[in-house]
């Protein structure tokens, strides 16, 4: 809502700045659109990127409702299952951001973790939000070596910073993890077999200043190229 009380659409300049620096034009998808228009508007494009934003109804996996769950919004939630299913079936590229990476662990069958502190017995402190910068660089993550992640980070461990209090509990068939924190949570998984279909939790949008945050994002605006 603006300040007027009116609906808007909106996404952070962080993400879209990324998207210009990497060599791309990047294009908002509003909510509301009947799915023949998302269809036709898909289509269009070269590939679909996934922002971070609130909560996914635990509705969508199964789950019980959590008194931490946030920012739910049934409509994005319903548009985005949508575009990645199309996306899947189209082989357009892909790639999401912490909520981003939820959403197509949940699209593509598996669950979360509603609280990652309640829920997981050996969690470490994941959501360093509102309270820190959001360049905070809150945990290592460790990168598995066979993975297209470890093409961007060379080094075996990365300092990444953390925004969520949810994230995959269990994984979905066809996802192979691609990084860990140190707790175990999953932080980025791969497509297996799809042209480019990529997922991180941290957010490198706002970690810029790092070369190779920078090429996560080029190497994403390389695939959808192709």
């Amino acid at each position: 809502m603006s300040e007027q009380g009116y609906r808007r659409f909106s996404v952070s300049e962080a993400y879209t700045s990324s998207i210009i620096s990497a060599g791309a034009c990047p294009v908002l998808i509003p909510l509301g659109l009947p799915e023949e228009l998302v269809n036709e508007l898909l289509d269009r494009l070269d590939g679909v990127l996934f922002t971070g934003g609130g909560d996914i109804s635990p509705e969508m996996y199964g789950h019980p409702d959590h008194p931490s769950i946030d920012g739910i919004d049934p409509d994005r939630d319903k548009v985005e299952l949508k575009i990645i299913a199309h996306a899947i079936q189209k082989g357009l590229p892909l790639m999401g951001i912490c909520r981003g990476l939820q959403i197509i662990n949940v699209a593509l069958g598996g669950d979360l973790y509603a609280d990652i502190l309640e829920q997981h017995s050996q969690a470490l402190k994941h959501q360093y939000y509102p309270d820190y910068p959001r360049e905070y660089l809150a945990h290592d993550v460790s990168i598995e070596q066979s993975s297209l992640l470890a093409k961007v980070f060379p080094g075996a461990r990365v300092p990444v910073n953390s925004l969520h209090h949810q994230g995959v509990r269990n994984l979905a068939p066809g996802l192979k993890s691609a990084a860990f924190a140190p707790d175990g949570i999953i932080e980025a998984f791969e497509i297996s077999g799809h042209p480019f279909g990529l997922a991180v939790q941290w957010h490198p949008e706002n970690l810029q200043v790092y070369e190779n945050m920078r090429r996560l994002f080029e190497i994403f605006i390389e695939a959808s190229m192709n």
